[in-house]
C-alpha cells in the first residue's frame, strides 16, 4: 500500500511538473444570475473555419452599452437619495464591471480587437469594407443630452431619472442578448448573453418596483 501511494504521488508530482511547463490558457470569468458565485472557465479554442464575427459583433458592442451603464451608476452615490437605488446601482456596477472583463478575455482570446476593423479576423464587411457600430444606434443607449441631464440632477430626481433611463438601458441589453442567442453558435458567447437575459430582467424587475417606492 505505501509503495502504491508513493508512486501515485510521484505521478501527480509529475503530471503537476508537465502542466506547469505548458501555458496556461485563457480563462473566462462568467458572473452569473444574482446570488451565484461566479464560474472561471478556460477560454475554448474556437473550431478552425468556424466563423465567430456575429459574437464578436455583439461582445464589442455589449461592452461600450456596460460601460455607459458604468457611467451612469457612477453617479449614484454622490447624487441619490433613496437607500435602495443607491444599493441597486452598486450592484449594476459590481456586476457589469466583471461581465466586461469576461467579454474582453474572450476577444482576447481569439486575437480580436475591442474595435471592430483592427484585427483580421473580423470587422469586415462582405465587400472586405470596415464595419463599425455606432454606439448611440445600439438599443436602450442614453444620450449625451440625457447624461448630462442625469449628472446635474440630484436626490429623489436623479433617483426617477436613473431608473428611467437604466431600464430602458436594461430593455435595450435584452434585446441584444436575445438576438445572439438566435444568431450565434459559440457555446461561451451564448453562456454569457444568458447571464445578461437573467441578471438584467431581474434588475428590471426591482427597478420598476422601486419606481413606485420613489414616485
Amino acid at each position: 500500500m505505501r509503495r502504491l501511494t508513493a508512486a501515485l504521488l510521484i505521478a501527480v508530482a509529475g503530471l503537476a511538473g508537465c502542466s506547469a511547463e505548458q501555458p496556461e490558457s485563457p480563462k473566462v470569468v462568467l458572473p452569473g444570475a444574482p446570488g451565484d458565485q461566479p464560474r472561471v472557465v478556460s477560454s475554448v479554442e474556437p473550431e478552425a473555419g468556424v466563423p465567430v464575427d456575429a459574437e464578436a459583433d455583439y461582445l464589442r458592442m455589449m461592452i461600450a452599452h456596460h460601460q455607459q451603464a458604468l457611467e451612469m451608476t457612477a453617479l449614484a452615490p454622490d447624487r441619490a437619495q433613496h437607500p435602495k437605488v443607491r444599493a441597486l446601482a452598486e450592484r449594476i456596477g459590481g456586476s457589469q464591471g466583471p461581465e466586461i472583463g469576461a467579454m474582453q478575455g474572450w476577444l482576447a482570446s481569439r486575437g480580436l480587437d475591442e474595435q471592430p476593423g483592427h484585427d483580421e479576423h473580423s470587422g469586415h464587411g462582405q465587400h472586405g469594407q470596415p464595419t463599425g457600430h455606432d454606439h448611440s444606434t445600439m438599443p436602450g443607449m442614453a444620450t449625451p443630452e440625457q447624461l448630462a441631464q442625469l449628472g446635474n440632477s440630484t436626490g429623489a430626481d436623479f433617483d426617477r431619472l436613473f431608473l428611467q433611463l437604466m431600464i430602458a438601458h436594461h430593455e435595450g441589453a435584452l434585446t441584444m442578448a436575445t438576438d445572439i442567442m438566435t444568431k450565434g453558435r459559440e457555446e461561451q458567447v451564448h453562456a454569457m448573453a444568458q447571464d445578461v437575459l437573467v441578471t438584467q430582467q431581474d434588475e428590471i424587475n426591482t427597478m420598476r418596483g422601486l419606481q413606485e417606492e420613489v414616485g
